[in-house]
């Protein structure tokens, strides 16, 4: 029984050992890919047109309002309570169109980071299985007070070559001015 016992104390820290954790930056991959680089440019886009449009109403609701003031002594009483219907209604019709793109803008931009979100997800379970690590960590969230350098990988770059990111050009090798050895 001493035996079995001194054997299992012996081995436990062999099996410890034998575990492999791997931790990445998230912050340091997903800005570098092209699918991110995608999506910015598509809200950007989406921003822009909902901000035209939105300048344009402000732009109607500010000229029909200036000719309002400017008739409004000469309006007949019906006829000025319909301006000012009127003017209400597109002032209302505008802030609703406002908080509508605001809406829209913020799902969209959810939808499209979700998705990235997966590729990278899906980059950290191929990296993990391949590397049999036991857990693979994103330290970008600050959720992880402490992680050991000497005892955890950091597989960022494998994520990045996982999910293709945009990487910088490598330097050139640099040139000699020996001429090329012709090869008999």
């Amino acid at each position: 029984m001493k035996k079995i016992l001194i054997a299992i104390l012996l081995m436990a820290p062999v099996t410890m050992n034998a575990q492999k954790f791997a931790h990445f930056n998230s912050a340091d991959i997903i800005p570098n890919m092209k699918e991110y680089t995608k999506a910015q440019d598509e809200i950007q886009a989406m921003a822009k047109q909902y901000e035209d449009d939105l300048k344009l109403m402000q732009e109607e609701f500010q000229k029909k309002n200036d000719e309002y003031q400017k008739e409004q002594a000469n309006l007949l009483d019906n006829v000025r309570q319909r301006r000012e219907a009127e003017l209400q209604d597109l002032y209302q019709r505008m802030q609703q169109s406002y908080e509508d793109n605001q809406r829209a803008l913020a799902q969209a931009q959810q939808e499209k980071i979700g998705a990235i979100q997966e590729i990278v997800i899906a980059a950290v379970k191929k990296v993990g299985e391949t590397g049999g690590y036991v857990y693979v960590v994103d330290t970008s969230t600050g959720a992880i007070p402490f992680i050991n350098s000497q005892l955890s990988v950091d597989a960022t770059e494998q994520i990045k070559k996982e999910v293709g990111t945009q990487q910088a050009a490598a330097p050139a090798a640099p040139a000699t001015d020996k001429p090329a050895e012709k090869k008999d």
